[in-house]
């Protein structure tokens, strides 16, 4: 748990650190005096001090700032209600508001360019897609895990072994595929082609709403055969003798057609399992004792083999298309995001601070690092670009104090010609700081209230 948080922790100040660089870059090349530049906040560790600049190492490892010259010009300006902030030499007011501007911009530009480049290098790379195939199982024939409920897939005439080959005219290739497809077009309707049984049909899926994760939802799981992946030596599923690649036939009787065959059995808290596997051709009979936890959850020790689709071998500039095409595909999801905030998501989960972002980079982290260095590599980095680009379109948004909000107020002084008033644009950081020190508040709430129900 400690190492997850700890590389939680770096994750994100990994990311906040590219955004705070971005800043720093632009502001040298406008001619704003950067006083001080620090690798993490807190108490100074180590400093040097280099044309004007002092470069800091902190204690807290998170992130990082850029401090630029002015602070101290535009208080006094405010103290003395004085029409306009004195233009020192290298004060971050002594440039025009465009370059000021260029400067709060090129923070989230910054975490959009990381997200280009640390995803053409994994794509030019090459990676494993662990996910399953493109057959899909109905939820709606599993009565105990949603009695009575009907989903937009039976309404739209599913069938459990359809397999969806494409959406929209994409290609389906596998069950991620179609995750992701279906996580971004909530309400919307998707031309779907599907193959059953041999036959091409064509059928119209409109994924509903998720009102507690802002995502679409159709009501379909995947079809993944009962064949055992990794098996934990110690655990219920390895005192009981199974193994990698066995393939479970029938459990208490019951014929196993895939794993959620198997998993609905557990829903009645069984003392014992008896299983029928296939272990290279042989049948053969073994007795699983279940452990489980306090709150009745169950731990067998095993999980069901996934499918691996190796990524295509792309040149560079394909990869560099490829990752671009990734980030920019992220940020509008993120912009979409946003309106299905008004559109009756609960706000509770669907949004995360700073606490429950940093054990998702750490728990990912870890899962991922377990299948292999690579992939943990792989993993990490991949959340670590979609939490840039969501960094970056979080600051570009309107809001005083935030980028977004700076650039606005420097783009209406480039319109007008004259520098606001500094009481006035003291008056509008007030606001921005009230507003975001109201999200950081509801989001810290959410995020404990999660990880204790965790």
């Amino acid at each position: 748990m400690l190492i997850s948080i700890l590389i939680g922790l770096l994750g994100l100040g990994l990311v906040v650190l590219v955004h705070e660089t971005g800043h720093f870059f632009a502001a040298k090349i406008s001619g704003i005096e950067v006083e001080k530049f620090s690798l993490g906040w807190g108490k100074k560790l180590i400093s040097f001090k280099r044309k004007n600049t002092e470069y800091i190492l902190s204690l807290f490892p998170v992130g990082g700032y850029c401090k630029m010259k002015g602070e101290e010009l535009f208080r006094k300006a405010v103290e003395e209600n004085s029409p306009k902030v004195q233009e020192e030499p290298g004060s971050i007011f002594s440039v025009s508001p465009l370059k000021r501007a260029f400067t709060y911009l090129s923070g989230p530009m910054a975490n959009i360019i990381f997200s280009i480049l640390v995803l053409s290098v994994i794509w030019f790379a090459g990676f494993t897609i662990r996910t399953y195939d493109n057959r899909i199982i109905l939820l709606s024939e599993y009565d105990s895990l949603s009695p009575g409920r009907v989903y937009r897939a039976d309404e739209a005439g599913l069938l459990t072994g359809d397999r969806i080959v494409s959406l929209e005219g994409k290609r389906i290739n596998h069950y991620r595929d179609l995750q992701e497809a279906i996580v971004q077009a909530a309400e919307k309707p998707l031309k779907a082609e599907i193959l059953r049984e041999g036959r091409e049909l064509t059928l119209t899926l409109i994924p509903e709403l998720d009102p507690e994760s802002g995502a679409g939802f159709l009501g379909v799981s995947a079809w993944i055969e009962p064949i055992l992946g990794s098996v934990e030596p110690e655990s219920a599923a390895g005192l009981a003798g199974l193994r990698e690649g066995d393939r479970i036939v029938e459990a208490q009787g019951k014929r196993i057609n895939h794993s959620l065959d198997f998993y609905s059995l557990l829903l009645e808290k069984p003392e014992k399992i008896v299983l029928r596997i296939d272990r290279a051709g042989r049948i053969e009979e073994v007795t699983l004792i279940p452990f489980y936890g306090e709150r009745g959850e169950t731990d067998l020790g095993f999980s069901f083999a996934p499918a691996l689709f190796p990524s295509p071998d792309l040149s560079v500039f394909q990869a560099l298309a490829e990752g671009a095409k990734e980030t920019f595909s992220t940020f509008f999801m993120t912009l979409k995001s946003l309106g299905l905030l008004f559109r009756g998501v609960k706000l509770s989960s669907a949004l995360s601070g700073p606490i429950r972002i940093t054990y998702y980079v750490g728990e990912i982290a870890s899962e991922s690092f377990s299948l292999g260095m690579w992939e943990g590599f792989i993993n990490l980095f991949r959340f670590l670009c979609l939490l840039s680009v969501a960094l970056g379109f979080g600051n570009l948004l309107p809001i005083p104090a935030l980028d977004g909000g700076m650039i606005l107020f420097n783009l209406v002084e480039t319109v007008l010609r004259k520098p606001l008033k500094p009481k006035y644009f003291y008056r509008y950081q007030i606001v921005g700081f009230a507003v975001i020190i109201s999200i950081l508040l509801f989001t810290t709430f959410n995020d404990l209230v999660f990880l204790f129900k965790k």
